[in-house]
Protein backbone atom coordinates (compact mmCIF):
# COMPACT_ATOMS: atom_id res chain seq x y z
CA UNK A 1 0.00 0.00 0.00
CA UNK A 2 2.55 2.65 -1.11
CA UNK A 3 0.08 5.56 -1.10
CA UNK A 4 -1.12 4.71 2.40
CA UNK A 5 2.44 4.29 3.60
CA UNK A 6 3.39 7.69 2.20
CA UNK A 7 0.33 9.28 3.82
CA UNK A 8 1.19 7.65 7.16
CA UNK A 9 4.70 9.04 6.96
CA UNK A 10 3.35 12.53 6.28
CA UNK A 11 1.00 12.27 9.25
CA UNK A 12 3.82 11.07 11.49
CA UNK A 13 5.87 14.07 10.34
CA UNK A 14 3.09 16.43 11.44
CA UNK A 15 1.39 17.07 8.08
CA UNK A 16 -2.03 18.34 9.14
CA UNK A 17 -3.49 18.11 5.62
CA UNK A 18 -2.56 14.42 5.44
CA UNK A 19 -4.23 13.79 8.80
CA UNK A 20 -7.39 15.66 7.77
CA UNK A 21 -7.51 13.58 4.59
CA UNK A 22 -7.36 10.43 6.71
CA UNK A 23 -10.05 11.80 9.00
CA UNK A 24 -12.33 12.46 6.03
CA UNK A 25 -11.64 9.08 4.44
CA UNK A 26 -11.78 6.86 7.52
CA UNK A 27 -13.72 8.87 10.11
CA UNK A 28 -17.27 7.97 9.00
CA UNK A 29 -16.42 4.26 8.83
CA UNK A 30 -14.86 4.30 12.29
CA UNK A 31 -17.90 6.09 13.68
CA UNK A 32 -20.30 3.52 12.20
CA UNK A 33 -18.11 0.66 13.39
CA UNK A 34 -18.04 2.16 16.89
CA UNK A 35 -21.85 2.14 16.99
CA UNK A 36 -21.72 -1.54 16.00
CA UNK A 37 -19.28 -2.39 18.79
CA UNK A 38 -20.43 -0.11 21.61
CA UNK A 39 -24.12 0.37 22.38
CA UNK A 40 -23.68 3.22 24.87
CA UNK A 41 -23.20 6.48 22.88
CA UNK A 42 -21.11 8.16 25.58
CA UNK A 43 -18.81 5.15 25.86
CA UNK A 44 -18.66 4.98 22.09
CA UNK A 45 -17.46 8.57 21.90
CA UNK A 46 -14.72 7.78 24.39
CA UNK A 47 -13.67 4.68 22.45
CA UNK A 48 -13.53 6.72 19.25
CA UNK A 49 -11.37 9.37 20.92
CA UNK A 50 -9.05 6.71 22.33
CA UNK A 51 -8.83 5.16 18.88
CA UNK A 52 -7.78 8.40 17.19
CA UNK A 53 -5.22 8.99 19.91
CA UNK A 54 -3.85 5.48 19.33
CA UNK A 55 -3.80 6.07 15.57
CA UNK A 56 -1.76 9.24 16.00
CA UNK A 57 0.56 7.55 18.47
CA UNK A 58 1.12 4.54 16.24
CA UNK A 59 1.05 5.97 12.73
CA UNK A 60 4.83 6.30 12.71
CA UNK A 61 5.12 2.50 12.97
CA UNK A 62 2.60 1.80 10.19
CA UNK A 63 4.36 -0.54 7.73
CA UNK A 64 1.83 -0.63 4.90
CA UNK A 65 1.10 -4.36 5.17
CA UNK A 66 -2.60 -3.50 4.99
CA UNK A 67 -4.50 -0.37 4.05
CA UNK A 68 -4.70 2.54 6.49
CA UNK A 69 -8.44 1.98 6.78
CA UNK A 70 -7.98 -1.69 7.72
CA UNK A 71 -5.23 -0.75 10.17
CA UNK A 72 -7.41 1.96 11.76
CA UNK A 73 -10.39 -0.41 12.02
CA UNK A 74 -8.25 -2.96 13.80
CA UNK A 75 -7.11 -0.33 16.32
CA UNK A 76 -10.74 0.62 16.92
CA UNK A 77 -11.81 -2.99 17.39
CA UNK A 78 -8.99 -3.67 19.86
CA UNK A 79 -9.74 -0.45 21.75
CA UNK A 80 -13.44 -1.29 21.99
CA UNK A 81 -12.75 -4.86 23.11
CA UNK A 82 -10.41 -3.67 25.85
CA UNK A 83 -12.95 -1.10 26.98
CA UNK A 84 -15.87 -3.53 27.05
CA UNK A 85 -13.72 -6.14 28.80
CA UNK A 86 -13.04 -3.63 31.57
CA UNK A 87 -16.76 -3.08 31.86
CA UNK A 88 -17.43 -6.85 31.80
CA UNK A 89 -19.67 -6.66 28.76
CA UNK A 90 -17.40 -8.17 26.13
CA UNK A 91 -18.40 -10.89 23.69
CA UNK A 92 -15.44 -12.95 22.38
CA UNK A 93 -14.73 -12.41 18.69
CA UNK A 94 -13.71 -16.05 18.44
CA UNK A 95 -17.14 -17.31 19.46
CA UNK A 96 -18.19 -19.14 16.32
CA UNK A 97 -20.20 -21.85 18.06
CA UNK A 98 -23.15 -19.60 18.83
CA UNK A 99 -25.63 -22.21 17.63
CA UNK A 100 -26.99 -19.79 15.06
CA UNK A 101 -27.51 -21.06 11.54
CA UNK A 102 -28.90 -19.27 8.53
CA UNK A 103 -32.65 -19.88 8.33
CA UNK A 104 -32.92 -19.35 4.56
CA UNK A 105 -32.03 -22.12 2.10
CA UNK A 106 -28.61 -21.13 0.65
CA UNK A 107 -29.61 -22.51 -2.77
CA UNK A 108 -32.02 -19.61 -3.10
CA UNK A 109 -29.07 -17.23 -3.42
CA UNK A 110 -26.27 -16.84 -5.92
CA UNK A 111 -22.60 -17.23 -4.87
CA UNK A 112 -22.46 -13.42 -4.70
CA UNK A 113 -25.28 -13.38 -2.12
CA UNK A 114 -28.15 -12.17 -4.34
CA UNK A 115 -31.60 -13.77 -4.61
CA UNK A 116 -31.92 -16.21 -7.51
CA UNK A 117 -35.64 -15.44 -7.55
CA UNK A 118 -36.41 -12.33 -5.46
CA UNK A 119 -39.47 -12.32 -3.19
CA UNK A 120 -42.34 -9.91 -3.67
CA UNK A 121 -41.36 -6.36 -4.78
CA UNK A 122 -40.05 -4.11 -2.06
CA UNK A 123 -42.30 -1.12 -2.64
CA UNK A 124 -40.52 0.02 -5.79
CA UNK A 125 -41.20 3.48 -7.09
CA UNK A 126 -41.37 6.97 -5.64
CA UNK A 127 -44.91 6.79 -4.32
CA UNK A 128 -45.43 7.66 -0.64
CA UNK A 129 -46.29 4.02 -0.01
CA UNK A 130 -43.13 2.82 -1.75
CA UNK A 131 -40.94 5.24 0.15
CA UNK A 132 -42.52 4.17 3.43
CA UNK A 133 -41.77 0.52 2.63
CA UNK A 134 -38.14 1.36 1.83
CA UNK A 135 -37.84 3.21 5.15
CA UNK A 136 -39.35 0.27 7.04
CA UNK A 137 -36.98 -2.14 5.29
CA UNK A 138 -33.94 -0.04 6.21
CA UNK A 139 -35.07 0.11 9.82
CA UNK A 140 -35.71 -3.64 9.86
CA UNK A 141 -32.24 -4.38 8.50
CA UNK A 142 -30.65 -2.04 11.05
CA UNK A 143 -32.55 -3.65 13.95
CA UNK A 144 -31.67 -7.16 12.78
CA UNK A 145 -28.04 -6.18 12.31
CA UNK A 146 -27.89 -4.84 15.87
CA UNK A 147 -29.32 -8.14 17.18
CA UNK A 148 -26.66 -10.30 15.51
CA UNK A 149 -23.90 -11.84 17.66
CA UNK A 150 -20.95 -9.44 17.77
CA UNK A 151 -18.67 -11.41 15.45
CA UNK A 152 -21.36 -11.73 12.78
CA UNK A 153 -22.35 -8.08 13.17
CA UNK A 154 -18.76 -6.93 12.67
CA UNK A 155 -18.16 -9.07 9.60
CA UNK A 156 -21.45 -8.09 7.93
CA UNK A 157 -20.89 -4.41 8.75
CA UNK A 158 -17.38 -4.40 7.33
CA UNK A 159 -18.27 -6.41 4.22
CA UNK A 160 -21.74 -5.12 3.33
CA UNK A 161 -21.86 -1.64 4.89
CA UNK A 162 -18.24 -0.50 4.62
CA UNK A 163 -17.48 -2.42 1.43
CA UNK A 164 -14.30 -4.06 2.75
CA UNK A 165 -12.88 -7.08 0.96
CA UNK A 166 -12.73 -10.47 2.66
CA UNK A 167 -8.95 -10.06 3.00
CA UNK A 168 -9.36 -6.69 4.72
CA UNK A 169 -11.94 -8.13 7.11
CA UNK A 170 -9.70 -11.06 7.97
CA UNK A 171 -6.82 -8.67 8.66
CA UNK A 172 -8.93 -6.27 10.72
CA UNK A 173 -10.59 -8.96 12.84
CA UNK A 174 -7.73 -11.48 12.89
CA UNK A 175 -9.93 -14.19 11.36
CA UNK A 176 -9.18 -17.02 8.99
CA UNK A 177 -10.85 -16.87 5.58
CA UNK A 178 -13.02 -19.85 6.54
CA UNK A 179 -14.24 -18.24 9.77
CA UNK A 180 -14.93 -15.00 7.94
CA UNK A 181 -17.07 -16.84 5.39
CA UNK A 182 -18.99 -18.69 8.11
CA UNK A 183 -19.73 -15.50 10.03
CA UNK A 184 -20.76 -13.64 6.88
CA UNK A 185 -23.02 -16.50 5.77
CA UNK A 186 -24.74 -16.72 9.15
CA UNK A 187 -25.17 -12.97 9.49
CA UNK A 188 -26.52 -12.55 5.98
CA UNK A 189 -28.82 -15.50 6.54
CA UNK A 190 -30.38 -13.83 9.57
CA UNK A 191 -30.85 -10.59 7.64
CA UNK A 192 -32.42 -12.37 4.67
CA UNK A 193 -34.75 -14.37 6.91
CA UNK A 194 -35.97 -11.21 8.63
CA UNK A 195 -36.48 -9.49 5.29
CA UNK A 196 -38.40 -12.41 3.84
CA UNK A 197 -40.70 -12.53 6.86
CA UNK A 198 -41.37 -8.81 6.43
CA UNK A 199 -42.01 -9.11 2.69
CA UNK A 200 -44.35 -12.04 3.31
CA UNK A 201 -46.37 -9.86 5.68
CA UNK A 202 -45.37 -11.78 8.82
CA UNK A 203 -44.92 -9.56 11.92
Amino acid sequence: MPDDLAQAKRIAAGDEAAFLALLDAVGPSLKRLTRTLVRNPATGDEVLQETWAAILDGVGSFEGRSGLKTWACRILINTAKKRTAREARTVPMSALGDGDEATVDPSRFSPEGFWVAPPTPMGEGRTPEGLAVHKEVRELIQRTLEELPEAQRLVVTLRDVEGCSSEEVCNALDLTETNQRVLLHRGRGRLRAALELYLAGTP
